[in-house]
């Protein structure tokens, strides 16, 4: 089964820390984004291997836009 992480709000995209094919626990942080000189951790829900990467560092997201695919085992 394949997770989508969404971001939660608008923001820019600061760091990218996984790539395809990379293994995630849960609470993993996957990207930081950067909203209003604040860091905000997007974290892996679930353990799985990163399937797709959506956004790269520097990329500006809206609320609900993909950031990254986990398939779990």
């Amino acid at each position: 089964m394949a997770e989508t992480i969404n971001a939660d709000m608008g923001a820019n995209v600061w760091k990218v820390l996984v790539s395809a094919g990379d293994p995630v626990e849960p609470d993993t942080t996957v990207v930081v984004l950067e909203s209003m000189k604040m860091e905000i951790p997007v974290l892996a829900e679930c353990a799985g291997a990163v399937t797709a990467v959506h956004v790269k560092e520097g990329s500006t997201v809206n609320a609900g836009d993909p950031l990254i695919d986990i398939e779990e085992p």
